[in-house]
């Protein structure tokens, strides 16, 4: 690939990401849930069972990804999420909707990962491996503020109902996708043809596990990051319908989501300023914020759970882009994908069994 491609690669991602992330539906998720009668408890159940999906095949899609190609991957990934928000629009009660946040499980499953493996893989073919940090700070960024400009319309998708809001992700959805065949795939990610599929599988497999086995500090960088974005995470999912039982306007309710996910899209812009500075700070610095948030969440004052939300998601990202640059720097590049979406599965199994508890505390 070449320089000019490398570059035109790494602008089709974050276009992905700036386009694919506006879902005002999914990014009110809960709140909707909330106003359809879901209860709290039903809400921490149905996310755990997204996790559950996800731990199912997060590990898979990754193989998936390193061996059958990362860019049709990720298009997979685009059609699987137009097929959970149709899904979405069609659900009656509980159990569909388990269905269709399944479907979103998956979606984000076959993206989790590949993006990352691809945007990296795409840089170092031409020993531009130093730009992966930029990359991975912008791409969260500009997540961050798309999906927070996506929050600042709960109220709109609130009054729409959840069929039209999600018939309104659907559109940017379709979008998406036409840009995901916009991707290349880098070369060194092809099967070669002489090759069975299955031992490439068991290749894989077997390399990353053995990777696991040997790499001490990878796996416990992917555990303690793990938990803290979980619990982040959760954190604020139940404030989207813990801030309306204060007594806050519904009209307010888009803003302060805002104002939180503006933390999260700093937090991950401000950790390219802080690269000289120990992982163990970082870590230590994210851990101290998002317990704030938790702590913040508990007093029914909407300006500071508000603001704990803020700090907390600033925290949580500002940690995450760091762990993500640190473990591409270790991992190789033909389990890149999967490897990382062993990152991924470890989230999932603490998401699985704090989304209830959390349900039930908060």
């Amino acid at each position: 690939m070449s320089e000019k491609n490398t570059r035109k690669q790494i602008r089709t991602l974050y276009l992905m990401t700036t386009v694919g992330y506006f879902q005002i539906a999914a990014a009110s998720w809960v709140a909707l849930l909330a106003l359809r009668g879901f209860s709290l408890l039903q809400i921490g159940m149905l996310e755990s069972i997204f996790h559950i999906v996800s731990l199912c095949f997060e590990l898979p899609s990754g193989v998936v990804a390193d061996v059958f190609g990362r860019r049709k991957t990720l298009i997979a990934s685009q059609m699987t999420s137009l097929i959970s928000g149709m899904l979405m629009i069609f659900s009656t009660g509980f159990a569909t909707t388990a269905l269709a946040l399944g479907c979103s499980a998956l979606s984000y499953n076959l993206a989790s990962g590949t993006r990352e493996a691809l945007a990296y893989d795409s840089l170092k073919q031409n020993g531009d491996e130093w730009f992966y940090a930029r990359f991975s700070s912008t791409e969260m960024m500009l997540y961050r503020i798309t999906n927070s400009t996506a929050t600042l319309c709960a109220g709109l998708a609130l009054w729409l109902g959840y069929r039209r809001a999600y018939a309104i992700d659907l559109f940017f959805g379709l979008i998406a996708l036409g840009i995901s065949f916009r991707l290349a795939e880098v070369k060194t990610d092809a099967i070669p043809v002489h090759y069975p599929v299955g031992q490439e599988i068991v290749s894989v497999v077997q390399e990353s596990w053995q990777f696991l086995v040997r790499e001490k500090k990878a796996r416990n960088i992917m555990l303690v990051n793990a938990l803290i974005g979980a619990v982040s995470t959760l954190v604020l999912f139940f404030l989207q319908a813990k801030l309306p039982l204060t007594g806050m306007n519904s009209a307010l309710l888009g803003p302060a989501l805002f104002v939180m996910g503006l933390g999260a899209a700093l937090g991950s812009r401000m950790t390219a300023y802080f690269h000289k500075y120990r992982y163990r700070a970082i870590l230590l610095f994210g851990t101290i914020g998002v317990l704030f948030a938790f702590l913040m969440s508990f007093t029914g004052l909407p300006a500071l759970m508000v603001f704990g939300g803020f700090i907390g998601s600033f925290s949580d990202d500002f940690l995450e882009v760091r762990t993500d640059i640190l473990l591409n720097d270790m991992i190789p590049s033909k389990q890149r994908a999967t490897l990382m979406s062993v990152n991924s599965f470890v989230f999932s199994m603490i998401m699985i069994v704090l989304s209830t508890v959390f349900g039930w505390i908060m």
